[in-house]
């Protein structure tokens, strides 16, 4: 028995004491929708799902481009107010009703459309993230080559292809110049000849590229001169996709049976990898260059707005919220977990993770630029080109080769999955709960799973075309950025506003059996829905052409990209309007009364298991401990007097 020192209120934990009866807690597992076999499987399957590609190829970017060392105070600081307040809230939201992301909005029906709005960002990251996966398993194959085909110029590359960069430094630094494969100083050559030696070199070096560059444009992709023209599909890189789906549904074959154990590897590997990458590295000279780069402090970089609006945009898109899939893995928990312990857990490793990786990668990167004579930054790169051209190059100039890059790219590999396994979950777990008596019976589950696989496969083919790289850049830029960051300030205002978040953290009290400090409700109320629309105007303001490289993409092509912003966003307004409207028409009421019923929960709205239902209303109906305030309750609440509407039945008020 837990006692809220708030008000004096008794709460039952581990038996219930309902109507006089004392009912022992049945089983807390869900045999319809299943559990996690054990709560570590819950957390790697998180830890997975939040620790992504974008921990290694793009928080080190961001740390050295904005600071170094001091970069890290932002990130600390957006870390609590902006990403443990939303895990936390996905978390418990998920784990109390146990349902799918659409589904799950039974707690105000009005706003069911966050849940599909959800659904759509998490079906087009599954398609374009699977073709990120597709290309390192690509990489993967060519590793076990005897030797590995970027480490040269071969025969799909172009005049700008260049091998020896860094004897043309090395020249560079004697006073000489290289030409045609030998290092000339004026004093060989004399002042005139050595000037249009060197006039020549400088011209060939600004248009060059180096062989793992070529590799990837001009072999793997077959890249096109743009957009406007994608060219035929490439069967080597559609059979990767294929293989990437192949591997996503073994994971998934029995759900989370089969997921909570794939990911024991996915979220141990890598970090592995990134041991064995790092203790290997330090052993490089230069890579402590590398590391002292990438920690130290350039404290006037703080006084920079961009700075802190990198900070908070990582930290959001790093942990994931808004995609659904915290909400989708929370909703197979029991009904007693930590979920508060597991979100502060899961938050925090995720940053250190990519801490991490940032060391990792930058003593990489500071032994390329001391082999290659050139500065740091001048070595640094993010996304694609560190994964395909940056790390791959620097794999040619060490020892067994293979080896490096054979492990470089399973981790790569690993990553990927960790995060896609738990999209697809969400996709497939909204299409379940949404659809039970379809898709629930004996083998429709797995059947469902392998439609979802077929038609984003075929989707994804657009990706393997030469002009692939192009629709990428357009999803990876689109599907889930605006979009986002609307999503998770509607989810903040339904829950902390509308539902109410001191009645929301009621409902938390009987999960955990005591009540979590009211920061949570300042957080969730004011603290995390401001920082959203701060971060949401700073992205508009800070809106560039989409670019990939040197070449911008026509306006017509972010177009297509805003299209795609709004294939989510718009399902808010969409399923709002359907919802008061069939409210409206299936009752005799006024508009703004439909408006209201639909903002309260339906009668269905609270645990799964009948037994966490009763605990929640011996604690009091609705969340709310029998002597919570009046100015606690949300405003939507309804009076007894009102009239049930639709199904969606007003909850009873509660005694002051």
């Amino acid at each position: 028995m837990a006692d809220d020192k708030n008000n004096g209120a008794v709460y039952p934990s581990l038996v219930d004491k309902v109507e006089g009866q004392v009912l022992e807690k049945e089983s807390e597992t869900s045999t319809e929708r299943g559990n996690w076999s054990n709560k570590l499987d819950f957390l790697l399957s998180c830890l997975s799902y939040a620790v992504g590609l974008g921990n290694v190829w793009r928080f080190p970017y961001l740390c050295y481009r904005n600071g170094g060392g001091a970069f890290l105070i932002p990130f600390l600081v957006m870390l609590f107010i902006t990403g443990i307040p939303l895990v936390f809230l996905e978390l418990s939201f998920g784990q109390f009703a146990s349902q799918g992301v659409v589904s799950i909005w039974s707690i105000s029906p009005i706003f069911q459309g966050v849940g599909w709005a959800m659904f759509v960002v998490s079906v087009l990251i599954a398609i374009y993230y699977n073709m990120i996966i597709a290309w390192t398993l690509y990489y993967l194959f060519a590793s076990f080559a005897k030797v590995l085909p970027w480490s040269f110029c071969g025969a799909w590359s172009t005049e700008a292809c260049l091998e020896n960069r860094e004897h043309i430094q090395n020249c560079t630094l004697y006073n000489g110049t290289f030409y045609n494969n030998t290092c000339y100083t004026v004093d060989m050559v004399g002042q005139a000849t050595f000037n249009y030696m060197q006039n020549s070199t400088n011209s060939s070096l600004a248009k060059s590229k180096s062989p793992s560059d070529e590799y990837f444009h001009e072999y793997v992709l077959d890249i096109t001169e743009g957009v406007e023209h994608m060219g035929g599909v490439k069967w080597e890189l559609a059979l990767c996709l294929l293989l990437a789906w192949v591997l996503v549904c073994i994971c998934l074959a029995n759900g989370i049976k089969t997921s909570g154990k794939a990911v024991y590897f996915t979220a141990f590997f890598p970090y592995i990898v990134l041991t064995i990458l790092l203790v290997r590295g330090l052993t490089l000279e230069g890579s402590l260059d590398g590391i002292r780069y990438f920690f130290t402090p350039k404290w006037e970089k703080l006084a920079s707005a961009k700075v802190w609006g990198d900070a908070a945009v990582q930290i959001f898109f790093s942990l994931s919220p808004g995609w659904g899939g915290l909400i989708t893995l929370a909703s197979f928990n029991k009904f007693n977990n930590n979920c508060y312990k597991d979100a502060v857990l899961v938050s925090i490793l995720d940053c250190a993770t990519s801490v991490f990786a940032g060391m990792v990668i930058f003593s990489i990167i500071g032994y390329m630029a001391n082999e290659m004579n050139q500065n740091i930054d001048e070595v640094a790169s993010e996304g694609a080109g560190l994964a395909f051209i940056i790390y791959p190059e620097v794999v040619t100039r060490l020892p067994i080769s293979q080896l490096w890059a054979v492990l470089f790219f399973m981790m790569l590999v690993t990553l990927g999955l960790g995060t896609q396994i738990a999209t697809v979950t969400t996709v497939h777990t909204t299409l379940m709960d949404r659809f039970p008596t379809v898709f629930s019976q004996g083998k429709r589950s797995v059947c469902l799973l392998i439609g979802i696989a077929f038609i984003c496969y075929l989707i994804g083919l657009s990706f393997c075309t030469r002009g692939g790289m192009y629709i990428l850049q357009l999803f990876d830029n689109f599907a889930a950025s605006y979009s986002l960051l609307i999503v998770c300030f509607t989810e903040c205002v339904a829950i902390a506003w509308v539902y109410g978040a001191e009645r929301f953290l009621s409902d938390i009290e009987t999960m955990l059996g005591k009540r979590p400090p009211k920061i949570w409700v300042i957080s969730w109320k004011f603290i995390a829905p401001i920082a959203l629309l701060v971060i949401l105007i700073f992205t508009w303001i800070d809106f560039k052409p989409t670019k990939y490289g040197d070449l911008i993409f026509p306006a017509w092509a972010d177009g297509v990209g805003c299209l795609i912003t709004l294939a989510s966003v718009l399902c808010i307004p969409i399923f709002a309007f359907i919802t008061v409207f069939k409210q409206y028409r299936n009752s005799n009421t006024t508009i703004i009364q439909a408006i209201k019923v639909s903002l309260r929960p339906s009668e269905n709205w609270g645990p799964a298991l009948k037994s966490d239902k009763m605990a929640r209303e011996a604690v009091g109906v609705g969340g709310n401990p029998t002597d919570t305030f009046q100015s606690q309750i949300p405003l939507t609440m309804a009076t007894n007097n009102e009239t049930e509407f639709n199904g969606i039945m007003p909850p009873p008020t509660t005694k002051c």
